[in-house]
């Protein structure tokens, strides 16, 4: 089996977060989704675990932070072209998230961020790697 990824957030509603991630265009994993949780499917190998709060609790002594005014982490995802950064900007402002940050222009990388509905901080890069400077 490939290596995959399975980020686990804390949620605040489990319907509204499912929604949200739903709008954007990445289905919901009905085999891994109950009352407790849901699998969000980014990618073949990239998943994400909405987890309401008590029960993500169970899986950690420490206490679970207000990701609305502290940063508990940064997820970027890549996209093929500039448009969809955009494009995904829009539907997450759309689907009740926050279009937060300015965009970053880099020439050989163009990014957005927006926070989605629990505030949780997600980065859309489009990277062409053929651009990328020497001297980085």
């Amino acid at each position: 089996m490939k290596t995959k990824i399975f980020l686990n957030l804390a949620v605040k509603d489990l319907n509204r977060a499912i929604s949200f991630f739903n709008e954007l265009g990445f289905p919901t994993n009905p085999k891994f989704t109950n009352d407790k949780g849901a699998c969000i499917v980014i990618s073949e190998s990239i998943f994400v675990m909405l987890l309401v709060k008590e029960f993500y609790q169970t899986f950690t002594k420490k206490e679970i932070c207000d990701s609305t005014t502290t940063s508990e982490a940064l997820m970027a995802l890549s996209v093929e072209t500039r448009e969809q950064v955009d494009e995904m900007i829009e539907k997450a402002v759309k689907a009740g998230g926050t279009d937060y940050e300015q965009s970053q222009d880099y020439g050989w990388m163009y990014q957005r961020t927006f926070l989605d509905v629990d505030g949780h901080h997600w980065e859309v890069f489009f990277m062409d790697e053929s651009q990328i400077p020497e001297n980085m």
